[in-house]
């Protein structure tokens, strides 16, 4: 009898082990991210560029226009600030951009071109929201190149927002923007040939 009674609580207390482990496991499951992270990268000439960024879904919304206003910078992503980064000087619509990493902005326009921020801050849209707008005047101050793109409309929606990098003739990169029906490109020369000068001056 005695023996019984200690084999129920052993029992009671496996069944209780049991429970308390699954209960702890169910807590620590997570549900998938509805705007996964995501990176890509591109070794182009002596370059190396990347983009980190968060890629958000239509889910049938309207999404330039209403979801991301026209004529307010937007923060190219989801969640944390979508960035990209230079491993060497680059040249970027005439304009020289140093080594190092810089959030990117868009501002959407209902017609004419947008423009592409690469900011040098590296803050979070949120840095420059005052009395609940974007003062952008003070987002442009920080820009280290603005680059005007005229945006190219496609027929099929694409679901998810994704950057793309094509290293092109291994010179010049080109960099894509592609969501719902818009597609924004822009050229990054690695400036190559300029390099490889300067290694062969430094061995002369």
């Amino acid at each position: 009898m005695k023996n019984m009674k200690y084999l129920y609580l052993a029992l009671a207390f496996s069944i209780l082990t049991v429970f308390a482990a699954t209960t702890q496991a169910q807590a620590q499951i997570q549900t998938p991210a509805p705007s996964p992270s995501s990176f890509v990268s591109q070794n182009v000439g002596f370059t190396k560029i990347s983009i980190d960024y968060s890629s958000p879904a239509v889910k049938g919304r309207t999404v330039f226009g209403d979801l991301v206003p026209y004529g307010t910078p937007w923060r190219a992503g989801a969640n944390a600030p979508t960035t990209i980064e230079f491993s060497t000087a680059v040249k970027i619509a005439s304009k020289t951009v140093n080594p190092g990493k810089y959030s990117v902005f868009i501002t959407p326009a209902q017609s004419g071109d947008w423009t592409i921020h690469l900011n040098s801050k590296g803050n979070a849209i949120y840095a420059y929201i005052q009395d609940g707008k974007v003062n952008s005047t003070a987002l442009a101050s920080d820009d280290a190149v603005a680059i005007k793109v005229s945006p190219e409309k496609t027929m099929d929606s694409q679901e998810r927002l994704s950057y793309s990098i094509s290293a092109e003739d291994n010179k010049v990169a080109k960099v894509t923007f592609s969501w719902d029906k818009v597609n924004l490109s822009f050229m990054v020369d690695t400036q190559a040939d300029q390099l490889m000068e300067g290694f062969k001056g430094a061995f002369n």
